[in-house]
């Protein structure tokens, strides 16, 4: 009977979930506990080298939803804490430890460079992560005003997440967002590879040298005035894991030879059963003027190459008309399967691209387009959504805003900025829901929306000095970093040493072993949408069955 009633009474084990990489010094610290039992004891901030104890903190229960696996959720809250070191938090009659972690203003000073080797391991045509060239027979052309078939140069640019085809969908977006990161923080990048990708300075920011491959490609897609290479190849890519120089797909060439080379003309397209829908190429265009004339500006600026901040220029002004002249959006294409990239929003590309151009020119033209087209986009996004169709909402935040706010008078400032608020406060009252703090709905690619909130949360701030979003953005990114219920990193390889995805779905990895840092993974869906998944396959045991949970 004693042995019994000591077996009823033994408490649930409780899982401590932290920020991996760690905390500023002036930021909300929190972590999550959770158990199946009500958790009665304190925990204890500890020095990991000296095991000196800092502070003791008492959980505090939350009164969120929870999400069905575990009842009770509390949070350990060590905000006050400004000495900086490498800690653990500990519980004083269990011993139950987090995982080890900074407080330290310097926590996150190199991370940037580590999603630039997960850049570079991407690049096609000269691979610098396996020192190979592949893919140097793209393309044979597509809708294009040339004849079905035509050879096109449209080698470069960057493999598509885990496969190898190559989309400007996404591309533009890269390129632009990396040049738009530059811009703000430019003391922040290191120069430790040269333009090939290659270890070795060569005095230019890595940052820059991964955007200049980009840009270089959107040149090879964009040949004339009036033509534009939307995507590379198609699913004829899905053939299993493969090395990109070896590459046994086959476009009607024979196996790694030409591949399929589309032209954007503003009309649904597909080869084969499957179509996609199109009403314009204003989406295409647009983001790739926009990273085109913010180039022109760094090239020129910086004195980096003036004759191609030139180049930048002519083909950010030629890229802009064409999405005028066919407004609408196009998206990706599709051979033997529907899935594609369906993006159906243009209006805040077109915003973003003449806001860009404005800056570069200073034509008022282009002021007049921008604001008309901040309008016609105003608060379309996914953010108030539950749900939405793939990237039907891409890119995910309406860069456009940020791009037009310091060009406007007062008033439509005040315009753009509640466009960027609206979205916000629609993610803020979703994590309310949870006792985590996350604000979005977990559909494919929910880290893609959790990283495009944490920027309009950065954006909105540099634009309005407006710093109420700060503790919910932390929240968002402590989730990223292992503050979530399998205590895993979202990134590949980051942070050295602790828990974060390794058996991705890459070629790299599959065929070598190789883990590349600085890949950002799907993320997790609801539960609805898993159940329902065909096909799904396990290599291995799931580590985190124990903490799985019915809806996320």
């Amino acid at each position: 009977m004693f042995l019994e009633a000591e077996c009823v009474d033994k408490p649930a084990e409780v899982y401590v979930r932290i920020n991996q990489v760690g905390y500023r010094t002036g930021e909300q610290k929190l972590a999550i506990l959770f158990s199946s039992s009500k958790i009665r004891e304190t925990y204890t901030l500890t020095y990991a080298g000296s095991g000196e104890r800092l502070l003791t903190i008492w959980p505090l229960k939350s009164e969120a939803k929870t999400w069905g696996a575990f009842e009770h959720y509390y949070t350990c809250d060590f905000s006050r804490v400004t000495e900086q070191g490498s800690f653990f938090l500990i519980g004083d009659k269990s011993g139950t430890r987090s995982p080890v972690f900074q407080i330290s203003d310097n926590a996150y000073d190199h991370l940037q460079e580590e999603l630039l080797v997960f850049m570079r391991q991407q690049r096609c045509g000269y691979n610098p992560t396996l020192d190979m060239v592949c893919h140097q027979h793209d393309g044979r052309s597509f809708y294009g005003p040339m004849p079905d078939s035509s050879y096109v140069d449209v080698s470069g640019g960057w493999h598509d997440a885990g496969d190898q085809l190559k989309y400007l969908i996404t591309g533009s977006y890269a390129t632009a967002h990396m040049l738009l990161s530059y811009s703000l923080y430019p003391d922040r990048f290191e120069d430790r590879c040269n333009a090939l990708g290659q270890p070795g300075g060569n005095g230019i920011p890595d940052v820059l040298d991964e955007a200049r491959w980009g840009l270089d490609w959107i040149h090879k897609l964009h040949p004339a005035p009036d033509q534009l290479v939307h995507q590379v190849a198609d699913d004829r890519d899905h053939l299993g894991w493969k090395m990109p120089d070896q590459d046994p797909s086959d476009y009607g060439w024979g196996k790694n030879s030409y591949r399929a080379a589309y032209f954007a003309n503003g009309k649904p397209q597909g080869l084969n059963k499957y179509k996609s829908e199109a009403t314009g190429v204003s989406n295409l265009a647009g983001r790739s003027a926009a990273a085109m004339a913010r180039a022109a500006r760094i090239w020129k600026e910086e004195a980096l190459d003036p004759h191609f901040a030139g180049k930048c220029l002519e083909a950010s002004i030629s890229l802009y008309n064409m999405g005028k002249e066919k407004e609408g959006f196009q998206q990706g294409n599709s051979y033997g399967a529907p899935y594609r990239y369906g993006e159906e929003t243009w209006a805040d590309d077109m915003e973003w691209g003449a806001a860009e151009l404005y800056k570069t020119t200073g034509e008022d033209s282009y002021l007049e387009d921008a604001i008309r087209y901040a309008r016609m986009a105003g608060t379309v996004s996914w953010m108030p959504l539950d749900t939405a169709k793939h990237y039907q909402y891409y890119p995910f935040i309406n860069m456009g805003h940020y791009a037009l706010y310091d060009a406007v008078d007062d008033s439509f400032k005040d315009s753009l900025a509640a466009y960027y608020r609206s979205g916000i406060e629609s993610c803020l009252a979703r994590a309310e829901k949870n006792p985590y703090g996350i604000g979005i709905p977990f559909i494919w690619c929910s880290n893609n929306l959790l990283t495009s909130l944490i920027a309009q949360m950065i954006l909105y701030e540099d634009m309005t000095g407006d710093d109420r979003y700060t503790t919910f953005l932390v929240q968002q990114r402590d989730w990223l970093f292992g503050r979530n219920p399998w205590g895993t990193s979202m990134f590949t390889g980051i942070p050295e040493g602790g828990e974060y995805p390794v058996d991705v779905h890459t070629s790299v990895y599959a065929l070598t072993g190789m883990e590349v840092s600085g890949g950002l993974i799907d993320g997790p869906v609801y539960g609805s949408i898993f159940r329902n998944l065909q096909g799904l396959l396990m290599n291995d045991p799931d580590e985190f069955a124990s903490v799985q949970n019915p809806f996320v």
